[in-house]
C-alpha cells in the first residue's frame, strides 16, 4: 500500500507539481509566525511549547482523518496518504530550478543562470563564475533531493502519512526558527535539535544510496574523511558522499559580496560543470529507482508472507 501511494504521488507530482510557495506552505508559515510572536520570550522552553503547538495538532488531524477514512475503506485511506505525500514531497519544486540552470549553462547564458540560482537559494550569486554556479547548483540539488524526496519517503515508510507530515513540518520549523540564531535567541534551538535527530538516519541512508548507485569507494572515503569539516555535519554527509559518488569537487571557494568565501573542499575528481550537473540528475533518479525497487520487494514479500 505504501509503495502504491508513493508511486502515484510521484507520478502526480511530475504531472502537476506544487509550487514551493503554495497555499498550504504559506498557511503553515503564517501560523508559525503567529506562534513565534506569541511565545518567543527568548527562552528555550518557549520554543518547545511553540513547536508542540505547531506540530502536534497537525499530526492529530492527519491521524484522525486517516483512521476515519480507513473505517470507510482502505482505498479512501490510500487516497489520503497519496494526497499528503503529494503535499509534502516536492520533487519538482527543486528539479525545475536545477534543469533550467543546466540549460542556461549549456548555452553559456551565465547571467541568467546566476539570476535563477540566486532566486533558488535566496542569496545573491551575481559574482559566481560558471564553474561556481554549477558547483553550488549541484550542492543545492543533492541537498534538496534529500530534503524534498528521500527524507520524506523515509519517514513515510516508518510512520505512514503522519511521518511525511512530521518530517516536512519539522524541516520548515527548523529552517524558520532554528537557522543562524544560535545561543543569542534560544527560541529555535529545540526545532533545530529535533530536526537534526529526525534527519540523522535518513540523511545517512541518502548518502549510502548515492554511494551504491555511484562510485561507492570514493563516496565512502569522502563521507568518512570530509563530512566532519562542513559547517553543518548532516549536509556534509550528503554532499561529501554525493561528490564522491559523482567524481566531482564540491565546496571550495566562492566569489561573493566582493570577497572570497572560503569553504572546505568536498568530493574529488573533476571540476563542476554541465557534465557533472547531468550526472547529478542521473544519480538522483537512480537513487529514487533503487528506493522504489527495494520498497516494492518488501511489499511483495509482505503480501506473500
Amino acid at each position: 500500500m505504501k509503495f502504491l501511494a508513493l508511486l502515484v504521488a510521484l507520478a502526480l507530482e511530475q504531472v502537476r507539481p506544487l509550487r514551493s510557495r503554495n497555499r498550504l506552505y504559506q498557511a503553515f508559515d503564517r501560523y508559525a509566525d503567529v506562534l513565534e510572536n506569541h511565545f518567543n520570550g527568548g527562552e528555550y522552553r518557549h520554543g518547545v511549547v511553540a513547536w508542540l503547538l505547531a506540530v502536534l495538532p497537525l499530526l492529530a488531524a492527519v491521524l484522525a482523518v486517516y483512521l476515519a477514512l480507513y473505517q470507510l475503506s482502505a482505498a479512501a485511506a490510500l487516497a489520503w496518504g497519496i494526497l499528503l505525500l503529494y503535499a509534502t514531497m516536492g520533487f519538482r519544486q527543486f528539479s525545475h530550478y536545477f534543469t533550467e540552470i543546466l540549460k542556461m549553462l549549456a548555452r553559456e547564458d551565465t547571467a541568467a543562470a546566476r539570476a535563477l540560482l540566486g532566486e533558488w537559494r535566496g542569496e545573491s550569486a551575481q559574482e559566481f563564475s560558471a564553474q561556481e554556479i554549477a558547483r553550488v547548483a549541484i550542492e543545492q540539488g543533492l541537498l534538496s533531493s534529500h530534503r524534498h524526496v528521500f527524507g520524506t519517503i523515509a519517514w513515510f515508510i516508518v510512520l505512514g502519512p503522519a511521518g511525511a507530515v512530521l518530517y516536512r513540518a519539522s524541516a520548515m520549523l527548523a529552517g524558520k526558527w532554528g537557522t543562524g540564531r544560535g545561543e543569542s535567541d534560544p527560541f529555535g534551538n529545540f526545532a533545530a535539535r529535533f530536526f537534526f535527530w529526525l534527519d540523522w538516519l535518513p540523511a545517512r541512508l541518502t548518502a549510502l544510496t548515492f554511494a551504491f548507485v555511484g562510485n561507492f569507494e570514493d563516496a565512502i572515503y569522502c563521507w568518512r574523511s570530509q563530512a566532519i569539516v562542513w559547517s553543518t555535519h548532516t549536509q556534509g554527509v550528503i554532499l561529501a558522499a554525493g561528490g564522491g559518488a559523482l567524481g566531482v569537487r564540491l565546496g571550495d571557494t566562492l566569489h561573493q559580496y566582493g570577497s572570497v568565501q572560503f569553504r572546505p573542499e568536498l568530493g574529488l575528481g573533476a571540476e563542476a560543470g554541465v557534465d557533472a550537473m547531468e550526472g547529478t540528475v542521473r544519480l538522483i533518479w537512480r537513487s529514487l529507482v533503487l528506493w522504489m525497487f527495494l520498497l516494492f520487494l518488501v511489499t511483495v514479500a509482505h503480501a506473500l508472507a
